[in-house]
């Protein structure tokens, strides 16, 4: 009996932690300031809780940016082979773009806790994900040749400095001026 009924904390355990990074990746998407107590409430724990699963705000915003990151270098792939190389492209940067809501208001505990990228895991990982869809846009001849794709990824940094609150479609511009400077032919 004592068996099941570890498993059973272990499973309401790992059923908490996912709550708990749902309900912070919601929390700090509306407000990156969010505090641990109001994004505990949200998850409907304890702040005990929390704290024994994220020990720290770093911690948890830590959780969903390598849950985030993880979805967005798995979706290029996906993308490349679902879809014609701009429309994959365009699919792809838009998710960036969507995600960077959430980056703007937690991006400095991120820069911090990654040594600005240098430390960071997901680095090369979402370069090589940004390579997959330059590549397939290269052999259909629809990207100019040769394009670095951690220049591509500075590129869309910006998209981290916009804030949600007053982007009135800016991200979307963005995301078009970049694209439009990849084409092999530029569109008018």
């Amino acid at each position: 009996m004592g068996e099941a009924t570890g498993r059973r904390t272990r499973s309401d355990a790992v059923h908490n932690r996912e709550r708990i990074a749902t309900a912070a990746r919601e929390a700090l998407a509306e407000d990156g300031s969010a505090s641990l107590s109001a994004i505990a409430k949200r998850a409907g724990v304890g702040i005990g809780s929390l704290y024994r699963h994220f020990p720290t705000r770093e911690a948890l915003v830590m959780e969903v940016y390598r849950t985030d990151i993880g979805t967005l270098i798995d979706l290029a792939p996906t993308l490349a082979d679902e879809h014609p190389p701009m429309e994959a492209l365009r699919r792809w940067f838009g998710e960036v773009a969507r995600y960077a809501r959430l980056k703007y208001g937690v991006a400095e505990v991120i820069h911090a806790a990654t040594n600005g990228a240098l430390e960071d895991p997901a680095y090369e990982p979402f370069v090589n994900a940004i390579a997959v869809l330059l590549d397939a846009g290269e052999r259909s001849g629809d990207l100019k040749a040769g394009v670095d794709p951690e220049d591509v990824l500075l590129q869309l940094s910006m998209l981290w400095r916009i804030d949600p609150a007053k982007d009135e479609g800016r991200s979307e511009r963005l995301v078009g001026l970049i694209i439009d400077g990849l084409r092999a032919s530029p569109s008018d």
